[in-house]
């Protein structure tokens, strides 16, 4: 089934009469350029781009699939995370194209017991190199710009992809690490990513 579009569902539409508003936040959350991508803030329009990283069986690292109000209520806190804690997830798009790749970023999802960076990229987007890509540019900027000392990534142990992807961002098997909440649930790898050896 196809992602529904702004025709179809009224709460994808940007309000017209808070456009400043809506930019100004936008704006507040800083963009990242790379070789071939820019991430920045997201906005309802990547939603249908999106909505499979959620709805499709791709999600199952993810806890899902999960029905499609199940993933926009997930996409809206990931996006929450910016006003609240002044760390988010940003869109991942290709700077040439400004096509939707897919989302990461920094968060403290409940019941967590530590900050967070996590990524997911859209099936077209896959076996490209662009999560790693990301996934470095945001580790970089948490640590050099934020000044994090470091923080983890939680990993399904049958997702090889994202266990490969973060070693090749330096992130380190951490078997001491607490795990709280829906990573308690006996399964759950960690990886540690600490900010010595990163340039600043």
């Amino acid at each position: 089934m196809a992602a529904p579009t702004p025709a179809d569902a009224p709460w994808l539409r940007p309000v017209p009469e808070a456009a400043t508003l809506r930019g100004a936040l936008a704006r507040a959350v800083p963009v990242i350029e790379t070789e071939r991508l820019r991430l920045r803030a997201p906005r309802v329009e990547d939603w249908p781009a999106l909505e499979e990283s959620w709805t499709s069986a791709r999600a199952v690292y993810l806890g899902g699939p999960f029905t499609p109000e199940e993933g926009w209520s997930d996409f809206c806190r990931m996006v929450a995370g910016w006003l609240l804690r002044g760390v988010g997830y940003f869109t991942v798009e290709r700077r040439e194209s400004g096509e939707v790749l897919g989302f990461v970023g920094i968060n403290h999802d409940w019941g967590d017991a530590e900050l967070e960076e996590g990524w997911q990229v859209t099936a077209e987007a896959e076996g490209k190199g662009y999560a790693t890509e990301a996934a470095r540019a945001v580790r970089d900027w948490a640590f050099t710009t934020l000044g994090l000392r470091g923080f983890v990534s939680y990993v399904d142990p049958a997702n090889a992809r994202s266990q490969a992807l973060a070693r090749r961002i330096g992130g380190v098997l951490d078997p001491e690490a607490p795990l709280t909440g829906p990573n308690d649930d006996g399964h759950t790898i960690v990886f540690r990513h600490r900010a010595e050896g990163i340039a600043r």
